[in-house]
């Protein structure tokens, strides 16, 4: 088909709205004119000023269409040709300098058409500029081609009057077959990606929330490109349908196509060498360099793409980094890094504070006769070096991939795991409690790392790095039940004994990793229901973890009443008793890296669904009026499990009962200290390690000391901080 047309030459830069799409009583620049209201005040040009234009090799179709400000320079203006209404701001005999580059402000052999331009700009070597309203003080040099058009939806899923439903722009996360795909928008959280994506059993919830997408922005035809102040554009391609935020800095890309890049002076955005980004949304700080590749995408705050990456059909959730990488179809949280050139995630959701390794292949559908298998990843997976893993699988939190390719899908519910493939006797094997026994040091530095390493200006939505949180709290309940069955069960069959009930299995199993941990240290104990094989999957160490699972809980529910206690002034368990008194524990949820009770979402999605949530907005203040209820919700979610951990009424606990779960609280601290230290000595004591190094001086020299650990001394210095606080309640307590 032939896509060329050809009209008066004296009608560039005129026309931009069709007719139809331009009300009674308007014309085509009425909603540029609302865009650039109170910007600057523009006149018409002098006689002497249209001379000298013409004599410095500038042109327009009719310099009556070509309006200045009152400090309007014309000498500053050469070989430019000027179609349509343009209108100029500042011109003053100044240069802008970025990074060791200097131009003077004016411009400088360049097509315009039907701009808006702030004061003291540098144009340079623009081909073609059209329908764009720019900033003060920017830079745009040396770019082959910049215009918006008049249905121009800057990454938004929206349609403009007059367009058909198949030209509206989705993303297809969580899953290749489109079926959890949500319409991308500017200023969309995870935690709206998330309830899009995930509910779609909800017909009335899905329709409000592409109403409330709708509605928040204008389907009027006719709105301008826009680049914020003291933005730098240089040695770039194509810029099409572009709206670029303040401070923002692109140089050297490819093709940009239908975005929005968010950037302020407090948050800059940056866009490097190579790149192509066509139908997404960056968030503020963001950055993407050197040969990316995305496509149908959102980014968070404070995000980058790098060397390559490829983003497709996905939500990159803020403080996250993929590097190398291809991403497709999946929802990702907050906290995410993806390194190396080798690595591949598809169709997934991963719940952030999450690191993919090199080789790991996330998802292959060739064990599915669809496209339609998915990943779902509580927060802290991390899959090891080569790793390659089949849809469908589900993983709890902190679950940690041994290095194998995993034959068959995966449902590991048992939260800070090992799972290992063991070839060698045809087994799946799965270590509870890995972290918390084994590797302190990376579990309890990660989490430090993610808070440290915030470095977002908005902070949108909340985010919970500890790995000791409501959510992770309910996951080890249910390890808990589960090893007692499995231990029972183990057990019986070792006795030649019938299966129980249920509650028998609990009882049992409870007692015999309790009390029986050297007969249960000879069992076999099987997981169920963990892997789609009919191979058997060993879980190792059940009684350590099972040990591991109550210390965790325990120190998890003091720490948080403890805290919950200084906020409210409470000096002893009677005041905190009464204060929580009635709590129960429910199942949690988490949104995008904000955590909340079941209770608070079945509350918000029915606001939505009625409209008392009327828009995007609304939901964004709910999640932050959910996020003051957070330290009431978490104490008393922590009451009820401490509670439920040792099984007795809340009406009987007494004083000396949390005398005692205080000291044990502070005694778990000091052992999380230990073990930091221990788990990071390994590394010194390995003998492969010291290989490299002919002298322990050296090796100091190189590592450092291990007692001069920076990490290793906060953990230590917050024991002894706990252990200070657990004091002071008890003191307090006595009288």
């Amino acid at each position: 088909m032939d896509h060329i047309s050809k009209k008066p030459l004296h009608r560039i830069g005129y026309d931009f709205i069709p007719p139809p799409f331009i009300p009674e009583g308007k014309d085509e620049y009425y909603l540029r004119d609302q865009q650039s209201e109170g910007r600057i005040s523009y006149r018409s040009l002098k006689a002497y000023e249209i001379e000298v234009l013409v004599k410095n090799a500038n042109q327009a179709d009719d310099w009556n269409d070509v309006m200045v400000s009152d400090t309007f320079d014309p000498r500053l203006v050469r070989n430019c040709q000027f179609h349509g209404r343009v209108r100029i701001g500042a011109l003053q005999p100044l240069f802008l300098e970025h990074h060791e580059l200097k131009l003077p402000v004016g411009l400088y052999n360049s097509t315009i058409a039907a701009c808006d331009i702030g004061d003291n700009v540098v144009i340079k070597n623009v081909d073609y500029l059209a329908h764009y309203i720019i900033g003060n003080e920017v830079i745009l040099f040396n770019i082959n081609e910049m215009h918006t058009t008049n249905h121009a939806k800057f990454g938004n899923g929206i349609l403009k009057e007059g367009e058909p439903e198949e030209v509206r722009v989705w993303l297809e996360i969580c899953n290749e077959n489109g079926g959890r795909r949500v319409l991308p928008f500017e200023g969309m959280m995870p935690a709206d990606a998330w309830l899009w994506s995930k509910f779609r059993g909800r017909p009335a919830l899905m329709k409000r929330l592409q109403e409330m997408t709708e509605a928040r922005f204008d389907a009027r035809r006719g709105y301008y490109g826009t680049v914020g102040d003291r933005t730098v554009i240089k040695n770039t391609r194509i810029l099409k349908d572009v709206k670029v935020g303040a401070a923002a800095y692109i140089k050297g890309g490819n093709k940009l196509k239908n975005l929005t890049i968010n950037s302020s002076a407090e948050a800059p955005s940056q866009i490097g060498e190579g790149v192509e980004m066509v139908n997404g949304i960056m968030g503020y700080g963001s950055r993407s360099f050197y040969g990316v590749k995305a496509v149908r995408f959102v980014m968070g705050e404070n995000t980058t793409l790098k060397y390559g990456a490829r983003l497709i059909n996905s939500y990159l959730g803020d403080n996250s980094t993929i590097s190398c990488c291809e991403v497709l179809n999946s929802l990702i949280f907050p906290a995410h890094e993806q390194h190396h050139n080798n690595s591949f995630l598809v169709a997934a959701t991963v719940m952030g504070q999450s690191n993919i390794a090199a080789g790991a292949t996330i998802g292959s559908n060739h064990n599915s006769r669809g496209m339609d298998g998915e990943v779902v990843a509580g927060r802290g997976f991390w899959p090891g070096l080569c790793v390659s893993i089949k849809h469908n699988s589900r993983f709890a939190s902190f679950c940690l991939l041994a290095k194998g390719d995993y034959p068959a899908e995966l449902n590991i519910p048992l939260p800070f795991s090992l799972v290992s493939n063991n070839e060698s006797e045809g087994c799946l094997q799965v270590l509870p409690a890995y972290w918390w026994l084994y590797n302190m040091y990376a579990l309890a530095r990660n989490a430090w790392k993610f808070g440290a390493r915030d470095q977002r200006q908005l902070k949108a939505q909340p985010v919970v790095f500890d790995f000791l949180a409501p959510d992770t709290a309910a996951e080890l309940f249910q390890g808990l039940r589960l090893l007692e069955t499995a231990t029972a069960e183990a057990y019986l069959r070792q006795e030649g004994q019938g299966s129980a009930q249920y509650g028998e299995h609990h009882q049992l199993g409870q007692r015999l990793l309790l009390a029986e941990t050297g007969i249960v240290d000879k069992l076999e104990i099987l997981g169920k229901n963990m892997e789609n094989s009919r191979r058997p999957v060993r879980i190792l160490k059940a009684a350590q973890a099972y040990g591991a699972y109550r210390e965790m809980l325990h120190f998890y529910a003091v720490k948080t009443l403890i805290e919950y206690a200084d906020s409210a002034g409470y000096q002893n368990w009677a005041q905190i008793g009464e204060a929580l008194s009635g709590s129960r524990r429910e199942p949690w949820h988490n949104l995008g890296g904000q955590l909340a009770p079941q209770s608070s979402l079945d509350e918000l999605i029915a606001k939505v669904e009625n409209k008392e949530i009327a828009g995007w907005d609304e939901l964004h203040g709910y999640y932050r009026y959910l996020q003051g209820l957070y330290p009431r919700q978490k104490a008393e979610n922590a009451f009820a499990c401490l509670v439920e951990l040792y099984g007795l009424p809340a009406e009987s606990i007494s004083e000396a009962h949390w005398a005692r779960w205080l000291d044990k609280a502070d005694a778990i601290a000091s052992l999380m200290a230990c073990r930091t230290q221990e788990s990071r000595e390994k590394d010194y004591r390995n003998p492969f390690q010291q290989a490299t190094y002919d002298s322990a001086e050296e090796m100091e020299a190189v590592l450092g000391a291990i007692g001069a650990n920076s990490f290793v001394r906060q953990m230590a210095g917050e024991a002894q901080r706990f252990g200070l606080r657990v004091k002071a309640l008890r003191g307090k307590r006595s009288h």
